[in-house]
């Protein structure tokens, strides 16, 4: 499975209760069906063979056998299928009746998982006909074959590094201590049900925070395959409700009360990554658990899943609103306990018209709400120069006044020509020390108008820029206290465009609206007409594709050709493949040429998963090369 993607499904068959001969049939269909979609792991709902609701018909023998019959029919059937295989059945051993799973992987029967923690509801008494399996794993005999027989089984892929694959029943995934627990510590990376539970109101909200809840603690993926439509409606409705989970998140599920094929892929290394940086995960010191081999083919596989074009950035809009009023008071409670500590009278923030700088004056208000201080203390300095438009200037100079802050201009041109004088500089050459001779002088005036002040200057760069090293060195790239600093472009935008939707203020509103429609400019170089001429989007790229590449190489260690590979499933349509590759190209030669930047930042709020500070986000040598992972790039060839 090329990048560790494995195609999983689950599916509730059309069965009729009792009908071996027709349930083998149905699931032998979908076996063929999932094998044309190239399905590696698939997973069949609780006694499929015979039916769940069966009742007392379990204890009867021509049932038994036939169901024993039915398998080997299955197993036969998955002869040439390249595909790991659960199916649920009774089967009878020395006077007893157990609930077990077949795996079954190129027509070999590899073992048949147990069920342990026997439902005992009122409509589901399974004490009443099914005996709990054993503590311990035990060989039965089946077909001339010594076959393991028991809970806790790990099936382990002869191909695939960290495919480790186990199975629990039904509503043992509810359990306080699941059977899948002790499989995960002792390296399982994807656990398979085989469940049958009543479609009763609410359960599939139980389930699926369930589901979601365990994949996130024990970091894992999560198969689960309900039974459906065709089981006796006697007492109860089965709803073959399945579930495909990843790390808390759920990549696919079906409609309710319709029987549907659902498949999706699990991402093993993901999974590999997120044990890796989470130490709270503890692998098992004993490997006591059984392990057993089985074959499919490493073959790269076809994405179905959804990827975002936005990690960054819920999509539901209840989800995001809530996110950033979450962002905006850790930024600013960060911001209040500095401002207390410090005893600064002033908050100084310089006030572009950009995006950045208007994010880091609503943080600055809200700090000196939760302070009860008054905002004339913020001092706004504007600072025009050469790159200056009047749009930008008008937005700042509103913005300040909105929140009640202490306007100030402070016009630097004439300070740079001075300093171009000094260093002999020709102000006709528009090169980077045109360009940051101004941004050094603005940190300068910041700095000694906080010190005339007793304020502080609050840093405005963002997460986005960092990773870039989009910033200029000693210039915008030093503060006080960086409330941005570990807050990505995408979601900035989103975070004033909050502020912008919840403020009751109308004039702040369309400023800030404004601002929003504004292209993304350092405003460094001479306008050209009125208007920006220089946007940074188009000197160094889309920030929508290196949030996107950040997210992934910084948030799990993905290798770049994978981010390569999923970005194009994110921006299909949006981006042609070459354009994302040029980008993410730029991006890693970038992030790591930039690091000494980063080695130096001031403190600043973590507000997600992904930042950069040097004090524990990002351990990184500034001097680290970046060629394997150009490397990794140049062996991907465009069609």
């Amino acid at each position: 499975m090329k990048h560790g993607f494995v195609k999983v499904a689950a599916a509730a068959p059309n069965i009729k209760v009792a009908d071996v001969e027709y349930n083998t049939e149905q699931i032998c269909n979908l076996i063929k069906l999932a094998e044309e979609k190239k399905v590696k792991v698939f997973v069949f709902p609780e006694l499929c063979l015979t039916g769940y609701t069966c009742k007392d018909l379990f204890t009867q023998e021509i049932l038994l056998q036939e169901a024993k019959k039915a398998l080997f029919k299955v197993a036969e059937f998955t002869k040439e299928k390249d595909m790991l295989v659960f199916v649920g059945l009774p089967f009878d051993l020395e006077g007893k009746v157990y609930n077990v799973t077949a795996v079954l992987n190129r027509g070999a029967i590899l073992g048949f998982v147990t069920k342990t923690f026997l439902s005992n509801t009122g409509e589901s008494d399974e004490f009443r006909y099914f005996t709990p399996g054993p503590k311990q794993v035990e060989s039965v005999s089946f077909a001339g074959l010594k076959v393991p027989f028991g809970p806790k089984l790990l099936f382990q892929s002869d191909t695939i590094n960290n495919l480790i694959i186990c199975a629990e029943l039904g509503d043992e995934v509810f359990a306080p201590v699941s059977p899948s627990v002790d499989c995960i510590a002792q390296g399982a990376q994807i656990v398979v049900n085989s469940a049958a539970s009543a479609g009763v109101v609410g359960m599939d909200d139980y389930r699926k925070v369930s589901l979601k809840g365990l994949t996130s603690r024990l970091t894992c993926g999560y198969v689960y395959a309900n039974a459906g439509y065709g089981e006796s409606t006697t007492d109860q409705i089965y709803d073959g409700q399945c579930l495909i989970v990843e790390n808390g998140n759920i990549l696919k599920e079906s409609s309710r009360f319709q029987n549907e094929l659902i498949l999706s892929e699990i991402d093993i290394n993901r999974i590999a990554a997120e044990r890796m940086k989470n130490h709270l995960f503890t692998p098992a010191k004993e490997k006591n658990l059984l392990r057993i081999l089985f074959h499919i083919e490493n073959e790269k596989t076809h994405l179905t899943r959804q990827i975002s074009k936005n990690p960054f950035v819920p999509d539901d809009k209840e989800e995001r609103n809530k996110r950033c009023e979450e962002i905006l008071m850790i930024q600013s409670l960060g911001l209040k306990k500095r401002l207390e500590h410090t005893k600064a009278k002033t908050a100084v923030v310089g006030i572009s018209g950009g995006l950045d700088s208007t994010l880091a004056l609503l943080v600055t208000a809200k700090a000196f709400e939760l302070l009860g201080k008054d905002k004339k203390d913020i001092l706004a300095i504007t600072m025009p120069c050469f790159g200056t438009t009047d749009r930008t200037y008008q937005n700042a100079c509103k913005m300040s006044i909105c929140l009640g802050a202490q306007l100030r201009e402070i016009r630097i041109a004439d300070a740079v020509s001075v300093h171009f004088k000094d260093i002999h500089h020709d102000p006709n050459v528009l090169d980077v020390t045109y360009e940051n001779s101004q941004a050094r002088e603005r940190t300068q005036v910041l700095m000694d108008v906080a010190n005339e002040h007793n304020g502080m200057v609050i840093g405005t760069g963002d997460l986005s820029e960092l990773a870039l090293g989009w910033a200029t060195f000693n210039g915008d790239h030093m503060s006080m206290y960086g409330v941005n600093a570990s807050v990505p472009k995408t979601l900035i935008r989103h975070l004033v465009q909050y502020v912008a939707d919840t403020t009751e203020d109308m004039e702040l509103k369309n400023v800030l609206e404004d601002v929003l429609n504004t292209p993304v400019s350092p405003e460094l170089l001479p306008p050209k007409d009125g208007s920006i001429a220089q946007k940074t989007e188009d000197l160094v790229g889309p920030y929508e594709l290196h949030d996107f590449f950040m997210y992934y190489l910084l948030r799990f260690g993905f290798a770049p050709s994978k981010v390569f590979r999923i970005a194009k499933v994110a921006f299909n349509g949006i981006y042609e493949d070459e354009t994302i590759l040029k980008w993410l190209k730029t991006f890693c030669g970038r992030f790591f040429s930039q690091q000494f930047k980063r080695s130096c930042l001031p403190d600043g709020p973590k507000v997600g998963t992904v930042g950069v500070s040097p004090r524990g986000a990002l351990a990184m040598p500034s001097d680290a090369c970046v060629s394997l992972w150009l490397k990794d790039l140049e062996q991907i060839k465009l069609s």
